[in-house]
């Protein structure tokens, strides 16, 4: 299964970026883009919504791959996990306590990458400057990454051995290890 993800995620990035269809970027440059370059766009663009949530939007696949499920998929898989009242109630405590906490968080790494941005966009990049704003950007993104993680440990231990099994199932499509 990890080389489905890596091979879509490959698709998505790289995708068309050799001799791909172009578009025009519409942005009035008229610089064209190739069919790779719109779904990095689409790809970001999705990223800062999910995240924007407060949602991990793939932060947690070393995780959840692995047999550390994610409390909100949890949720989702309620019924085929047989969970309790008890296992659901503090599903649901983790879900709110990870949005609350990964809110602020996910408000902060989008705000460094825009900062990033404007630092290109506003023709004011140099290379002594370069580090200090990609410091910042992979440090919130750090952060906010070891928040879900936090998450998905706190949540494996509320489930059972054959909970864990169904859920890597119906996620992953195999038994979790």
């Amino acid at each position: 299964m990890r080389a489905r993800v890596s091979v879509v995620l490959g698709i998505l990035i790289f995708g068309g970026l050799a001799g791909g269809a172009t578009h025009s970027h519409g942005s009035g440059h008229g610089v064209a883009m190739t069919q790779g370059h719109l779904e990095a766009q689409q790809c970001a663009s999705r990223f800062e919504e999910v995240v924007g949530q407060g949602l991990g939007f793939g932060l947690a696949f070393a995780a959840d791959q692995n047999g550390y499920p994610g409390p909100i998929h949890v949720l989702e898989l309620k019924e085929r996990l047989r969970l309790t009242a008890a296992q659901e109630a503090q599903a649901r405590s983790l879900y709110h306590a990870m949005l609350a906490e990964s809110r602020p968080k996910s408000a902060q790494l989008l705000e460094a990458e825009a900062r990033l941005r404007a630092f290109f966009a506003g023709g004011r990049a140099t290379e002594e400057r370069l580090s200090t704003q990609v410091d910042e950007v992979e440090r919130r993104r750090a952060e906010l990454r070891a928040l879900h993680l936090r998450y998905h440990v706190r949540m494996r231990a509320a489930l059972d051995e054959g909970q864990r099994v169904a859920y890597h199932q119906a996620r992953w499509g195999a038994a979790s290890r």
